[in-house]
């Protein structure tokens, strides 16, 4: 049997090492280098994902420093996407991390997103994410939804076509709660863990998925509901 990696031994108690060695094989894309999305990439090169595409065309910005774990005095103004790969880079030389600085469009998401075996949505807005979900159902790929605004999180799996934003959101609306609700530095973190955990199982099919779920989360209450639909 192949040995792994002695940086993987502790998954070992919740992993066998038949899974550990199968994530290696794994490509997923991450939408969004952001809040979420550092976060997210940060824990998926730690578990030793093989791939990882890293999709976003903006840059760091000084507001961003208060709760985007990429984001550093010097590198306000450099990619996001360029910074996420460095830092996979730096952590885990043996996972691909490729950086696509673009935006995610009607016209380029599927062709970004193909040959993944999941998408991990980070991104801010209601209307980008319509556009991921659309794109995940005609690539028939999983995605992983996660949102943030304020003390709430909200996360759930959408396999292809089940058309879980839709059902959460008025289509075209985007109301912006991110930014009304502000962005602290912890509901992200919190968000993009359970994301990740939800990304492992659906990578390894493990039951306890939040598919056609919706976790919803007030830490200000310690308030914590799962809606099926």
């Amino acid at each position: 049997m192949m040995d792994i990696p002695v940086r993987y031994i502790r998954n070992e108690s919740m992993l066998s090492r038949e899974e550990n060695i199968r994530l290696r094989s794994f490509r997923v894309a991450v939408a969004g280098c952001g809040g979420l999305g550092g976060y997210i990439i940060e824990m998926l090169a730690r578990l030793g994902i093989g791939h990882l595409t890293l999709i976003d065309g903006d840059v760091f910005e000084e507001s961003n420093l208060n709760r985007q774990l990429l984001s550093l005095p010097q590198n306000i103004g450099q990619s996001k996407a360029v910074a996420a790969a460095k830092r996979v880079n730096a952590i885990n030389p043996g996972v691909v991390a490729e950086p696509v600085t673009r935006f995610l469009t009607e016209t380029n998401a599927a062709s970004l997103l193909s040959g993944h075996d999941v998408i991990c949505d980070a991104l801010d807005n209601i209307s980008a994410r319509f556009v991921v979900e659309k794109a995940a159902a005609q690539l028939n790929t999983p995605m992983v939804f996660g949102a943030i605004a304020g003390w709430r999180a909200h996360i759930g799996t959408i396999m292809p076509g089940a058309q879980l934003l839709k059902k959460i959101f008025p289509e075209g609306v985007d109301k912006g709660a991110e930014t009304q609700q502000g962005n602290p530095s912890f509901t992200p973190a919190l968000a993009a863990s359970l994301q990740v955990a939800e990304t492992l199982k659906v990578l390894l099919n493990k039951e306890g998925t939040l598919t056609n779920k919706l976790l919803m989360i007030n830490t200000l209450h310690h308030d914590y509901q799962v809606i099926d639909f």
